[in-house]
């Protein structure tokens, strides 16, 4: 379904590049800042004018990404909302749980529009939040104010916002792979199972034993057995999909790779749906959105096929003999799950074509 908006829409063949929205990004030395700043170099119409980290002020970038060198080797900023005002329209925060909730008030105050990458945004209830992220919630005042960024489903609250709480990486590639199906009830929602793996970059940067190389080479691993935090924030969505409240089973793994996340979802059938009837209505629904792309019969995404870009595959197998369909669905969960989705909505917010910046061929093999 597409975007419906009276808004004019800025397209390659109206930019004006001289006056570009000045970014700041607080986070920038974890994996979704840096993958920010390596993504907003190649956006038309965005600059990043500071880079800030409150544990490594002071220093340069490239201290801890010589990728970097020759590219951004300025120090690093510290969290000032004002001196952040005085350089910047549009601040992402890139950070670990629980440091969105207490900058986002000030940041706002400024006068700054802002896309938070954390989940501290994304549920609305404070108990929720701090039930499944054991920290103290943000005030539910800014709660309510966050847009939750989706953007193929929730685009059209993008527009104008001020405010975007950017989705998880398990319930981008999850939602992406199951809205569809519910919203139309070709599915069950109380029998809906999610079996979803990650790359070890999901963990983030900080070293600890669960990532060490020698106990995830060659290995692979479930956590978080009904625990994880991403499942409230799943079944938030899938509730307002389907009208109703819905609850499931949601099962991570951690599997030996650097990059990609694969949700495979079981549900059974309802109106005897075919997999060809599945892809079609997949097609439709996410017409005009460039960024989702819809397998042929026959065919299942992988995650190497979308390794560095901002793309969601997605490919469906009805099991007559069972009644239950089988959705694979596939991202990055750098890009489409963190930094790439960030910029789709801040291209969204600001009124421009949603792929300025993101039109990267994946990278293969």
């Amino acid at each position: 379904m597409k975007v419906e908006t009276t808004r004019s829409i800025l397209f390659w063949g109206e930019i004006n590049m001289s006056n570009k929205v000045k970014i700041a990004i607080i986070g920038s030395t974890g994996y979704g800042g840096v993958e920010l700043i390596r993504l907003l170099a190649s956006h038309p119409l965005a600059e990043v004018t500071s880079i800030i980290s409150s544990s490594s002020a002071g220093t340069p970038i490239t201290e801890g990404y010589p990728h970097l060198t020759n590219i951004r080797e300025e120090l690093l900023d510290d969290v000032d909302p004002a001196a952040i005002k005085a350089k910047a329209d549009v601040v992402f925060l890139a950070t670990p749980a629980g440091v969105a909730a207490k900058l986002v008030p000030s940041l706002l105050e400024a006068g700054l529009k802002v896309i938070d990458l954390s989940g501290d945004f994304r549920l609305k209830s404070p108990a929720l939040y701090e039930q499944w992220y054991k920290k103290p919630s943000a005030d539910e005042a800014y709660l309510k104010q966050a847009v939750f960024g989706l953007a193929e489903i929730y685009g059209d609250q993008v527009l104008d916002a001020s405010f975007i709480s950017n989705p998880g990486c398990y319930p981008t590639a999850t939602l992406l792979g199951l809205i569809p199906a519910v919203k139309e009830g070709w599915i069950d929602p109380a029998t809906i199972i999610i079996d979803a793996k990650s790359g070890v970059s999901g963990a983030g940067r900080g070293a600890s034993l669960g990532t060490h190389y020698s106990e995830l080479n060659e290995n692979l691993k479930a956590y978080k057995l009904n625990q994880h935090q991403h499942l409230p924030e799943i079944e938030m969505v899938l509730s307002d999909a389907a009208g109703k409240p819905v609850v499931t089973t949601f099962t991570t793994h951690l599997v030996p790779m650097t990059r990609g996340i694969m949700s495979t979802m079981y549900a059974t059938v309802q109106g005897g749906r075919s997999t060809s009837d599945f892809i079609e209505l997949y097609r439709t629904y996410y017409e005009g959105h460039k960024f989702v792309r819809i397998r042929p019969e026959g065919q299942w995404p992988a995650t190497k096929e979308v390794w560095g870009s901002n793309y969601c595959d997605i490919g469906f197998a009805v099991d007559e003999r069972t009644g239950r369909v089988t959705i694979v669905s596939v991202i990055d969960n750098l890009v489409k799950g963190a930094a790439g989705q960030a910029i789709q909505n801040l291209n969204l917010m600001m009124g421009w074509d949603e792929t300025f910046g993101l039109q990267f061929v994946p990278v293969y093999p």
